[in-house]
């Protein structure tokens, strides 16, 4: 079964009966609200949005409609759409209790004769790893000049030759994730970080991933504002609660 879709089916029961609220789809991130003051986000693929002036034909209709409805967006081919159907689920994802609040990357141990496979640039920890590891390879599907930039074609031969590996909470909504965890099975540490990431461990822990970074949103209204002016992920601050989940075997 598909990530994707065992996260709705883990999810069904949890959506039954709860109404979206607000949704909100911005530059950066799409976020949704529902009628009993949770929210969730998911990043938007704006680069893959249909052409024209509507991204989403629905617009306008979407507060008041259930939450089950919007959840199941996240089939659709349309990756704006899938956003707000990822944004949904995990608006309803209560995170796991044993989350940990804290930033992902001080838990991983990297040793510096290690090399580290990245899909999706994380900025912040590209900086912090770029020139102490033996070597970082960062996938991504449009490549950016950087030397160690690869295009995400080449993931496919080079993650087997990672000791690390950390996978973009995006690879849900774009439905790459499947492909990708069998290239890691040699792997030590599997990853799956960013807001976008859903906190289910079961459903992660059977595919060989060894942690979880996520976010839980604590002040929706602030989050929906940010979307809304066009912020990411440096401009959330203390609106999301950073959560991480070792994922134990």
């Amino acid at each position: 079964m598909a990530i994707l879709d065992e996260i709705f089916g883990r999810l069904d029961v949890s959506l039954q009966g709860r109404i979206v609220t607000e949704v909100r789809i911005g530059l950066g991130y799409t976020a949704v609200g529902l009628d009993d003051g949770r929210c969730g986000m998911a990043y938007t693929f704006r680069e893959e949005a249909h052409e024209g002036c509507s991204a989403v034909r629905e617009a306008g209709t979407l507060a008041g409609r259930p939450a089950a409805e919007l959840a199941s967006w996240i089939q659709r081919p349309d990756a704006v759409a899938a956003a707000v159907g990822l944004a949904t689920l995990n608006a309803v994802t209560d995170p796991p209790a044993d989350a940990m609040i804290t930033d992902l990357l001080p838990l991983l141990e990297i040793r510096p004769d290690e090399t580290v496979g990245m899909v999706g640039y994380f900025g912040p920890w590209v900086e912090a790893l770029r020139g102490r590891v033996r070597a970082l390879h960062i996938f991504e599907r449009r490549p950016r000049s950087q030397a160690d930039v690869l295009p995400d074609w080449a993931a496919s031969s080079l993650l087997p030759k990672c000791q690390v590996v950390i996978l973009s909470g995006t690879t849900i909504i774009n439905r790459t994730l499947d492909g990708l965890l069998p290239h890691c099975r040699n792997a030590r540490e599997v990853v799956v970080s960013g807001p976008s990431t859903t906190l289910l461990p079961e459903v992660f822990r059977a595919r060989g991933v060894t942690l979880l970074g996520g976010v839980q949103v604590v002040s929706p209204a602030q989050v929906f504002r940010i979307i809304s002016e066009g912020g990411g992920t440096k401009r959330f601050g203390k609106a999301v609660r950073k959560l991480t989940v070792r994922l134990k075997p």
